[in-house]
């Protein structure tokens, strides 16, 4: 329940106040790690990471102008794959900030790179933490968006920012079937 509180507070009030970004601007959100996202090791819990990402995410869309575009066209973003890698643990009370940027489309879905840094050794942003997600964009009505609306709608990524072919991988091989096909859970 506490994470809904944290996402209303962002959307509703922090990001407001933060400056507006380009659709593929990296989006900075900060954050404290608090007493709720801990786990038995009083560092922040695994799954913690990735609630902390749809808040951060969400943040990105409001200031890019995404959340306007998908409220007025009746769209909404789901989640269809996600991966994390951690390095560092984040403890009580510690800052961070979230970098968060559309890395880019391939023909059914949009990508996207967050990263959990804080300031390292030199003060430069250090990486604690790196997840990748797969999304899509679904219709109210029902259905899916297809990319090349999502493009007419957001406009283009810049020509260097190309998916990475290990991601576009990665989002082929961890599919799942679609949603009217067969998907018995049948262990090999």
């Amino acid at each position: 329940m506490h994470m809904l509180f944290r996402t209303l507070f962002h959307v509703l009030f922090l990001s407001r106040r933060r400056p507006s970004l380009e659709h593929y601007e990296v989006a900075r959100t900060r954050f404290i790690t608090l007493p709720t996202d801990l786990d038995v090791n009083r560092h922040m819990n695994n799954g913690v990471y990735f609630s902390i990402m749809d808040v951060a995410r969400f943040d990105m869309l409001v200031r890019n102008g995404v959340f306007g575009i998908m409220r007025a066209k009746e769209w909404y973003p789901v989640v269809v794959s996600e991966t994390i890698t951690f390095r560092k643990s984040l403890e009580l009370w510690q800052r961070f900030t979230i970098e968060s940027r559309l890395v880019g489309y391939d023909d059914k879905a949009v990508y996207l790179e967050q990263r959990f840094v804080r300031p390292g050794a030199d003060g430069q942003p250090e990486i604690y933490a790196q997840g990748f997600i797969r999304a899509r964009f679904l219709r109210k009505a029902g259905g899916t968006v297809p990319v090349p609306e999502l493009i007419e709608a957001f406009g283009a990524p810049p020509v260097e920012d190309r998916v990475p072919e290990w991601i576009e991988r990665w989002g082929a091989d961890v599919a799942l079937p679609a949603t009217r096909a067969a998907a018995p859970s049948v262990w090999a």
